[in-house]
């Protein structure tokens, strides 16, 4: 294993552990609007590496751990760190963005950074397969419309609008890092763009 993917997965452990018990380090650092339009910024960043319980966490760490190589085999680390962070972060506007109004909404968890290195994987290898037979370019166009979709729903406690936010950030970061993808994985490209372009479509009408 990289030395800066066990650093990242330690790092998700160890303070998602001190969040499980103690409940107001958990609150400090999650992603709340309200905290975050009032200056705690960091919480955009620290909210990543907290959890709502061991399954949640365990779920994310065995996805980064299968996908991180590949990012890493291809890009180099600092690459991969930027793009794990970068779709972080990116998770964490967009999810602003859409509920910059509810100062109650309340987050945790590396999933915006963890689809943002899926997305990233997708983008880098076009003989991905994800579960072993779904072609990587399929499975990211069901997610994101699904995403998309779960977002306009608001049916379940799932940060839809931090995991697209996070493919988004991954899909950008991996081509602005790898322009190359843009002639030699042009279908991937186009293919994963149209979930992205629909949902600032809609945004921009006001349909979600």
């Amino acid at each position: 294993m990289n030395i800066i993917l066990i650093a990242i997965i330690v790092a998700n452990v160890l303070i998602s552990y001190k969040g499980f018990n103690d409940f107001s380090f958990f609150r400090k650092y999650e992603f709340h609007v309200g905290s975050i339009r009032a200056g705690e910024q960091i919480r955009m960043i620290s909210s990543g590496f907290l959890h709502a319980d061991v399954a949640h966490l365990f779920f994310n760490m065995v996805t980064l751990y299968f996908f991180a190589p590949v990012v890493t085999n291809y890009l180099g680390n600092f690459s991969f760190v930027l793009v794990y962070f970068g779709s972080l972060i990116f998770g964490s506007l967009l999810t602003m963005s859409f509920h910059k109004d509810d100062y109650n909404y309340r987050a945790v968890g590396a999933s915006g950074a963890v689809t943002g290195i899926i997305f990233s994987s997708i983008l880098l290898d076009s003989r991905l397969e994800i579960f072993g037979f779904i072609p990587g370019f399929i499975y990211g166009f069901i997610y994101l419309l699904s995403s998309i979709y779960g977002m306009k729903a608001k049916n379940d406690n799932i940060g839809h609008t931090a995991h697209f936010g996070g493919a988004v950030g991954g899909y950008l970061i991996t081509i602005l890092r790898n322009p190359e993808l843009l002639h030699e994985h042009t279908f991937n490209v186009v293919i994963l763009a149209i979930p992205i372009i629909i949902l600032f479509i809609m945004a921009k009408m006001g349909k979600l």
